[in-house]
């Protein structure tokens, strides 16, 4: 029987005042993107989203918005993306993330896959309604 089975994701894209966002760099994949990953059984969706992102950078965050929802269909999992403020704590590296940089959308188009592009920059856009996309781990679908 497959295992039908679906695992939540929280990233949460940090934009400083001059409207850029935090990537980190994995450091199991080399890849861009912002901070996050997923939620444990037990755990809800803030708790969740601060502990990621204070793991991967050091930073103490505030979500101020719900800002896209993502589902890899590869993989089966469904990421929540929220814009945060960071509210304390200093950039620092961590076993999962080997260095960050401060990306506009356009540099992050640039420095990351497609999938993980639009999550940033959706976060930095204003939408009218909440984005609500399908990726295959690399590219958007439909």
């Amino acid at each position: 029987m497959p295992d039908d089975r679906h695992s939540v994701s929280v990233a949460g894209v940090v934009v400083d005042d001059q409207g850029r966002a935090l990537l980190i760099q994995r450091r199991d994949t080399g890849h861009w993107q912002a901070p996050g990953g997923v939620l444990e059984q037990d755990e809800d969706i803030v708790t969740g989203l601060r502990r990621e992102v204070q793991e991967e950078t050091g930073l103490e965050v505030t979500p101020t918005a719900l800002t896209g929802v993502y589902k890899n269909m590869a993989r089966g999992i469904v990421a929540l993306v929220f814009r945060c403020k960071a509210e304390a704590g200093t950039l620092r590296e961590s076993e999962e993330s080997s260095a960050f940089c401060w990306a506009t959308a356009d540099e992050v188009a640039e420095l990351a896959d497609e999938a993980f592009a639009v999550r940033v920059q959706d976060a930095l856009a204003s939408h009218s309604t909440v984005p609500i996309r399908q990726h295959d781990g690399v590219h958007i679908l439909g």
